[in-house]
């Protein structure tokens, strides 16, 4: 009988599980390791936990197919049930059997009723192992939107293994599924431009602080806001407190932060002694109106044409992700007040590289390992540019020269562990960051910047044409020869990477010395 053969799968599970359970403490039938039985269990443990991994990922497709076989049966035996009655007593009887409350059994079902019916790839992929729950969530989440085909195209990207990557970079199980879910919202909104104005829209309608509660005489304050606010903010926040360290200021940089926050809110940052935490804190008042000369940065990468306005590619803010390209406009027009022209490959979309002979990390090399990296490179982290150091992957006293290929930007906590523990960076390409070594020997992939080639409007492209074409009518008259190859139609992408402050000026061309700037600084289309 089928229930016979569902109590004896179970019984087996837990008989594997006392069994993995024994090797864990170290009483299995044998050793990990006869010659080092210590190194053994460490390296053995590790292997418990990626296979324990791959196993629940395995129960929550199977979980996913049985709720929905069991909404489909719930159905069939009632047909007569209003549709919404039925709804809510499916949800019931699953909330009650997996004990979560009737939102989450809601939200549980609606999710395992897109795996197993519009994206059969990331149901294979669960079942598989080879992504968890959360990264089926964030597909999902992303997809919800969508027509069919636009949901197929977006599953197909990231879990078809037909669809091009590069080789070292990390597949979406590899990477936490916060930040696949960075990665599959860039590519929605990339892909899917005609929604983001619309959203964006609602999302400012929706603006709120929210207070709530916590334990210990705490409470969490937060804002959804605009992401260029937020991020401006941010970055202030992160300026200000950094400005109010030194060697006698006792509060961390964490503390710094928040009592900074709070002497925003509370004073209107005009009380240069109030500390929120502390009054006596030094330098935690530090005042943030838009009069303090201490300015914080935030990068806008825009596609030169969606700045002029004739395509509707989304602008990418560092630290944040794509925004609207109305965002991105009003930015360029209020409030940034140096940029820098920055010249793409045309076939992946992926900054050139530029170089240096000396050991010193230029600004404009800095500038480039931001737009390559996007994040701290390290597995997993998702810490912005802005708070990461440039590191020679290879030591320069051991030879390693000053270029972008031999250039990782980890942030402080990553750069601190590379140097005290026996973690290690690997090599890096000029498009592709370093990823990691652990001591135990094992290999981690660090996330990639998601590259595209450039759209370009159809009234260019003609124009260029037309160019072309001249061209060659006047090469074939003044030289008889045959004409040129045609040039590809994307040739060339310009961006613009705006730093914007929270203060308004008029746009003016970069201050950086000649020295520290790309070795092109005039780019024609």
């Amino acid at each position: 009988m089928g229930s016979e053969a569902v109590v004896k799968a179970f019984a087996d599970i837990k008989a594997a599980l006392a069994v993995l359970n024994a090797e864990v403490d170290g009483c299995g039938s044998a050793p990990f390791s006869a010659a080092d039985p210590l190194a053994g269990l460490a390296d053995g443990s590790l292997d418990i936990l990626a296979g324990a991994a791959a196993v629940e990922a395995g129960v929550a497709g199977l979980k996913a197919r049985a709720a929905m076989k069991y909404a489909d049966t719930a159905q069939a035996l009632a047909p007569d049930m209003p549709v919404q009655a039925q709804e809510m007593a499916v949800a019931t009887e699953i909330g009650c059997v997996l004990a979560i409350g009737p939102r989450a059994a809601s939200a549980f079902l609606a999710a395992s009723h897109a795996l197993t019916t519009t994206l059969p790839l990331t149901l294979s992929a669960l079942q598989a192992g080879t992504i968890s729950w959360q990264h089926a969530l964030a597909l999902a989440d992303e997809t919800s939107t969508l027509d069919p085909a636009g949901a197929a195209a977006l599953e197909t990207h990231f879990l078809d293994p037909a669809t091009p990557r590069p080789a070292g970079a990390a597949t979406i199980g590899e990477m936490p599924a916060h930040r696949f879910k960075h990665k599959a919202r860039t590519w929605r909104e990339r892909h899917h431009t005609e929604s983001i104005e619309k959203r964006h829209a609602k999302g400012v309608a929706d603006r709120r602080v929210e207070y709530r509660p916590d334990q210990d005489g705490m409470a969490w304050l937060s804002a959804y806001l605009p992401a260029d606010q937020a991020m401006a903010g941010w970055n202030r926040l992160n300026a200000l407190a950094r400005a109010a360290q030194g060697p006698h200021e006792p509060h961390t940089l964490t503390q710094i932060r928040a009592d900074t926050f709070a002497s925003a809110i509370l004073t209107s940052g005009t009380n240069p002694n109030f500390n929120a935490a502390n009054s006596a804190g030094a330098g935690a008042g530090t005042d943030p109106t838009p009069s303090s000369p201490i300015r914080a940065q935030v990068l806008v990468t825009v596609p030169v044409f969606a700045l002029m306005g004739l395509t509707d590619e989304p602008a990418m803010l560092d630290g944040f992700g794509p925004i609207p390209p109305s965002m991105a406009r009003k930015l360029v027009a209020d409030g940034a007040d140096s940029f820098h022209r920055v010249l793409v490959d045309p076939g992946d979309g992926a900054p050139l590289e530029i170089g240096r002979t000396s050991y010193r990390v230029t600004k404009a090399m800095r500038n480039w390992l931001r737009m390559r990296d996007g994040t701290c490179p390290f597995p997993g982290c998702s810490n912005p540019s802005l708070d990461n150091e440039a590191d020679h992957l290879l030591a320069w006293h051991y030879g390693g020269t000053t270029g972008i290929s031999n250039l990782g930007q980890p942030c402080p906590k990553h750069h601190k562990l590379r140097h005290t523990t026996g973690w290690t960076p690997t090599p890096a390409t000029k498009n592709e960051p370093p990823g990691w070594t652990s001591p135990t020997g094992r290999h981690y992939k660090s996330e990639h910047q998601d590259w595209e080639p450039p759209h370009w409007p159809q009234s260019v492209l003609s124009s260029l044409a037309a160019r072309l074409k001249l061209a060659e009518c006047h090469n074939r008259q003044a030289h008889r020869q045959q004409p040129y190859p045609p040039v590809p139609a994307v040739a060339t992408r310009i961006y613009f990477v705006a730093g914007y402050h929270r203060r308004k000026s008029n746009w003016k061309g970069s201050s950086t010395a000649a020295a520290d700037r790309p070795p092109s600084t005039v780019y024609s289309v």
